[in-house]
């Protein structure tokens, strides 16, 4: 039941303005719209500002900010709530009461017809609110874009946590001092949607305590962004910005076609996860995804493992198939540097490839006797400047344009500082390009589909020649949509052809088989941080309707581009890394697993058998593991883990990468890891498993401690435990949950707890 209850206004001790439910409290200050009170009443933690000095000089001005340009030449301007001379706020009465907000009389002849209103609404859930924004305005000024809503100056709790699902997530530690410069100066992070940000939400929280929880409800996905900044002063914020498409222009209302949706939770990211996918397994994007559709490729969905390697076909597809024929079950190739042109410079001139059409399509079709099926790289937005086609296709006109009208330069190769500028998806040119030469790839050479690098990316473009809205809007997707068809289309009758994408989002799940999560390898290419930590944010949410893939996990040294200038070479290519980040290896390998990814090996030389055989055998144990639970890791809904009380110890961990550690960088350092790990599943037949992977060098007894009721578990039939010697009974749950299950070293196992 939801209440309403006014305060008289009378001064400075008036009385909010409240929406309430059984789970949030809402305050809105009548005289200035200020919200006062965000309570999550099950802690009674207030997530408001208070109004004191501090939080007031430090903090920007009230829930929302507003850029308008004027046309003429007329300029911009920010507004503000501060700068309205006339603030309403009153209750909505009704079976869905709300509060509206209203701010209008900014100074200035443009903005005299200039008004803000906000309307927040409970919803079925009583922990989560629903606030829509408009803006009124003159038909001629431009919206650039909203701030809303602006929550600064959070007040703080101890512990806190911040959960980002930059693609397969990530968990910031304490961000009110992780996110401050080390000058102690304010630093703002933002996260681009549809893009970096798989999904529209995010979580700040303190384990086990009060959390804030801030979505977007937009299923058509519209450009937009969301940020956390902290000030250096024990300050915190987080914001959303709204893009409007073509600013608004030639009309005089503009108000998002979704809502923000802000609530609180008790518990964690996996609260947060489990929020947010009540409402994304109702979207479009699930509905038609291609693995719950069933359009994922065959080949696809039963392999088992993946090499990621490059350059030659002799280097690729010959360890793959002695891959495939150590493991027993099927091996698939993510192919790099197959291409003619150098790496992360000469994009999009991939044909020929590097070792000529024939004896490229010969090595393919050698490879499919054994049944290896190849995905190979081609980028789907860079063009190279220092490319001759550059130049002679006048690329120049589809590239991405900010609004000044330039284009971008990126610069990703640390050998050869090559710059390269981001295509705009909304050109038919560009879309057109690409697919002509995957369509080349897959007719003319044999390959199997195409890695589709920076897929799961988009950008703002403002050059009106495209013909897409400027800015904001739909248009990167609606573009994404047809370059997947069309490719799709032109490789109709050859084969089953996949395609897969760097990253992830839920915007992308019609569109690709396959999304590249590295985030399991977080440490081998980022920079040490020990506040940032990988999750599986998006696996929590929709597991059941993407393949997951992708692991730097890697043996050797990085490879090197034989294309890239001679003298930053290795002299021994390849070269077997120290045993010292055997452990290392392990745990990225463990995560993938636990964390239901297909699994994937990066470098890997049939030598390793013998060189590295306890590694090796580790990634073939756990890729033999996985296919025996299918069910769960790739099928399963995700569950939070049971408890598990393993140790950790400090490892060594190696920085290189491809460029990662390259050039007098950081190559390596140290981390505590845990000794063991766990995931949990529910299958589609309501089944329940954990998978278990220990990384230490001795056997290792666990003890998981379940919860009887959020597992599931409290009617479990059988408990069995799957490892490479089979199904053994591990008898029944302790009173408390608890089961102890010992593993070898370097052992793995599922343990399924079943009804029937």
């Amino acid at each position: 039941m939801l209440a309403l209850v006014s305060g008289v206004p009378h001064g400075r001790a008036a009385e909010p303005l409240r929406l309430t439910s059984a789970a949030l409290q809402i305050g809105v200050d009548a005289a200035s719209g200020r919200l006062t009170e965000l309570i999550d009443r099950a802690s009674g933690h207030n997530f408001a500002p208070a109004a004191t000095p501090a939080t007031t000089a430090s903090a920007p001005s009230g829930l929302w900010s507003l850029e308008l340009e004027f046309a003429g030449g007329g300029g911009a301007r920010t507004l503000e709530p501060a700068d309205a001379s006339r603030c309403e706020v009153e209750a909505i009465a009704g079976s869905t009461p709300g509060l509206r907000l209203s701010w209008s009389g900014f100074s200035g002849d443009d903005l005299a017809g200039v008004r803000v209103e906000i309307v927040a609404r409970m919803t079925d859930d009583p922990a989560v609110s629903r606030w829509q924004l408009a803006v009124t305005k003159p038909r001629d000024v431009a919206v650039q874009q909203v701030v809303f809503p602006r929550l600064a100056a959070l007040p703080a709790q101890p512990g806190e946590r911040l959960a980002v699902p930059a693609w397969l997530g990530e968990l910031l530690v304490d961000p009110r001092q992780a996110m401050v410069s080390k000058a102690g100066k304010s630093v703002r992070t933002e996260w681009q949607y549809p893009g970096r940000l798989a999904m529209q939400c995010l979580a700040f929280y303190r384990p086990g305590g009060a959390g804030l929880y801030l979505a977007c409800d937009d299923a058509t996905a519209l450009r937009k962004s969301f940020a956390a900044s902290a000030d250096g002063r024990g300050g915190f914020s987080l914001e959303i910005t709204h893009l409007p498409e073509n600013g608004a222009r030639d009309t005089e209302r503009y108000t998002p076609p979704y809502g923000v949706r802000v609530g609180t939770f008790q518990g964690d990211w996996i609260t947060a996860a489990e929020r947010y996918r009540t409402w994304a397994v109702e979207q479009p994007w699930v509905k038609t995804s291609r693995l719950a559709s069933g359009a994922v490729p065959q080949w696809a969905r039963e392999t088992a493992l993946w090499v990621w390697n490059r350059g030659r076909s002799s280097d690729v597809l010959g360890p793959a198939v002695a891959m495939q024929r150590e493991l027993g079950l099927p091996v698939s190739v993510l192919w790099h540097w197959w291409h003619g042109c150098a790496y992360d410079a000469g994009f999009p001139e991939y044909l020929p490839p590097r070792e000529g059409a024939e004896p490229f399509r010969a090595a393919l079709a050698e490879a499919h006797k054994h049944g290896v099926h190849s995905l190979v790289y081609m980028n789907t937005r860079l063009w190279g400047l220092t490319t001759r086609s550059w130049a002679e296709e006048g690329a120049v006109a589809y590239a991405v344009k900010r609004p000044d009208g330039s284009h971008r330069r990126e610069v990703y190769n640390t050998f050869t500082r090559q710059p390269l500028t981001a295509m705009c998806m909304g050109t038919a040119y560009w879309r057109n390009k690409y697919a002509g030469l995957a369509e080349r790839a897959i007719r003319e050479l044999g390959v199997d589909g195409i890695y589709m690098d920076q897929a799961c990316s988009s950008l703002s473009c403002f050059d009106p020649a495209h013909g897409h809205p400027l800015g904001g809007g739909s248009y990167w997707m609606h573009g994404f949509r047809q370059l997947s068809a069309d490719i799709r289309g032109r490789a109709a009758g050859i084969r089953s052809i996949g395609l897969a994408g760097e990253g992830a989002g839920e915007a992308w799940l019609p569109y690709l088989d396959l999304m590249l999560s590295l985030e399991v390898s977080r440490e081998r290419y980022r920079p040490p941080t020990p506040q940032w930590e990988p999750i599986p944010f998006f696996q929590a949410v929709y597991h059941p309707y993407a393949i997951q893939f992708g692991n730097y996990s890697s043996l050797t040294m990085p490879p090197y581009d034989d294309l890239w200038p001679a003298e930053f070479a290795p002299k021994q290519p390849l070269q077997l890394l120290d045993q010292k980040f055997a452990r290392q290896f392990r745990f990225e390998q463990a995560r993938a697993f636990v964390w239901g990814q297909q699994p994937m090996i990066a470098n890997f030389l049939p030598s390793h058998m013998e060189e590295r055989p306890e590694e090796i055998a580790y990634v073939l144990q756990l890729a033999r593991l996985r296919q025996a639970g299918l069910d769960y890791l790739m099928h399963g809904e995700f569950l939070r883990p049971p408890g598990i009380d393993a140790p950790s110890v400090e490892a060594d961990i190696s920085r290189l990468s491809i460029y990662a550690g390259q050039k007098g960088a950081l190559t390596s350092f140290k981390k505590n890891l845990p000794l063991a790990i766990a995931g949990a599943w529910r299958s589609p037949a309501g089944n329940v498993a954990v998978a278990l992977a220990s990384v230490a060098d001795e056997p290792l007894t666990i003890t998981l401690a379940f919860d009887p009721v959020y597992h599931g578990v409290t009617d479990a039939k059988r408990i069995v435990r799957i490892d490479e010697s089979g199904r053994t009974p591990l008898g029944k749950l302790s009173e408390t949950g608890t089961l102890a299950v010992t593993l070898p070293a370097r052992g793995a196992c599922l343990v399924e707890l079943a009804r029937q």
